[in-house]
């Protein structure tokens, strides 16, 4: 039976996702890639043939439409959903997806366009809807969320009886040329970095807690491979919240990610000035939402690729225990920025998104990870995609440490 895959989403991912699908088209099977701008899906497409021969076909969506959703998917009966659309239409395309019963796959948590709150907790509740229509839905097949969910299952399976602790880590080191940027979706960038921060912790009665920060207010200098040492800020992530459920004897799990100083100070300005809001503002007799406002000022994240240089390094630094006796293992994968946009016309951090995305329905239509509900990504065996990752473009690495090993050089403002 020829398959038919359904990519929604035209932007830095959605082109990653789409040259990824097209390189393994015996698996996808005839490529749809749907947007609010066909425009942007046609040049994805010309892009795409041009480099690889395949055809893909493209239409327009309206993604906060469940009927429209339906229609699409019905009319060109999908086998599977991959969204890599804004946050915001998580559920909608979750809802059409139970009512024509195809399985679901996206790269990010939920997010309520009116509050700066990520959570899974509406996607969860959508378990007993996902196994009475017999499908599966697959949530944040990205790199964080994604990769790391799977890094830690990995490290549960092979090298811990327990995890104690989890550091997981995010550097960018591209440099794009911009004095200010995003290196994907403005708003939902900049809501993600101006929001508290979070991590997880057992208490003295070794209870669950989740402990609040505020805005970057915890920094640390982390020492990256084939980087270097950067300053990395404590911020809130989806994958932890899913990991505490899932990885055993945990303690705590902490998210860092790196910023430039020059990215701070513009960051730190516009939300002085009130540009990070998320409610309407008058202006002039019309209502504007300001971070949308800044949004349409700043580049374009797709557009990125040919100018950035640098390096990305993401991964995880577990601390526990095996066989009774301590342990510490760093697992972690670097992406080149130009080598990303000579094989796929996107910059890294669009890449280390969009492969996995790719690789998580690959491993969905082939039957090897398979269910009848919501899941996340440590929840099935993390071998085949760790597999995968190596012959996709993202090899990663494994460094065994002595137990009493920190990458950190040093830790300010804890």
């Amino acid at each position: 039976m020829h398959r038919k895959t359904l990519i929604i989403g035209a932007g830095g991912v959605g082109n990653v996702v789409a040259f990824k699908c097209a390189m393994n088209e015996a698996v996808f099977g005839k490529i749809i890639l749907a947007s609010r701008t066909v425009s942007k899906c046609d040049l994805i497409a010309a892009r795409v043939k041009e480099k690889t021969g395949v055809q893909l076909y493209t239409t327009r969506i309206d993604a906060d439409s469940v009927s429209d959703l339906v229609d699409l998917i019905r009319h060109i009966k999908a086998d599977i959903v991959i969204n890599v659309a804004l946050p915001y239409q998580d559920l909608t395309i979750m809802e059409a997806c139970i009512q024509t019963g195809v399985n679901y796959l996206d790269t990010a948590n939920y997010e309520h366009p009116d509050t700066a709150h990520f959570e899974y907790k509406e996607q969860w509740a959508k378990e007993t809807q996902f196994k009475n229509a017999g499908i599966m839905g697959l949530l944040g097949s990205g790199f964080d969320p994604g990769v790391t969910n799977v890094f830690c299952a990995y490290a549960q399976k092979h090298y811990f009886d327990e995890i104690h602790t989890i550091d997981i880590l995010d550097c960018n080191a591209g440099d794009h040329g911009y004095p200010f940027a995003t290196n994907f979706n403005p708003e939902i960038n900049l809501r993600e970095v101006s929001a508290k921060g979070r991590y997880w912790q057992r208490n003295d009665q070794g209870e669950g807690e989740w402990i609040e920060t505020e805005p970057m207010a915890i920094r640390q200098l982390w020492d990256y491979p084939e980087i270097g040492p950067r300053e990395s800020y404590l911020l809130y992530h989806e994958e932890m919240e899913s990991l505490v459920k899932h990885i055993k004897g945990l303690k705590c799990i902490r998210f860092f990610m790196s910023f430039g100083e020059s990215y701070l100070t513009h960051m730190k300005c516009l939300e002085n000035i009130g540009m990070l809001g998320i409610k309407p503002v008058e202006h002039k007799g019309q209502k504007i939402v300001p971070i949308e406002f800044l949004s349409t000022l700043l580049p374009d994240p797709a557009s990125l690729g040919e100018r950035t240089k640098g390096k990305t390094n993401i991964g995880i630094f577990a601390k526990g225990i095996k066989e009774g006796k301590p342990r510490t293992i760093y697992i972690y994968q670097v992406s080149d920025h130009e080598q990303c946009y000579a094989e796929v016309m996107s910059q890294a951090v669009s890449y280390t998104t969009g492969v996995p995305a790719m690789i998580g329905a690959k491993l969905m239509l082939d039957g090897i990870w398979q269910g009848k509900g919501v899941f996340n990504m440590e929840e099935f065996d993390p071998d085949p995609f760790m597999e995968e990752l190596n012959s996709q473009g993202l090899p990663w690495q494994i460094m065994e440490l002595d137990a009493d090993a920190d990458l950190r050089i040093k830790e300010a403002g804890a």
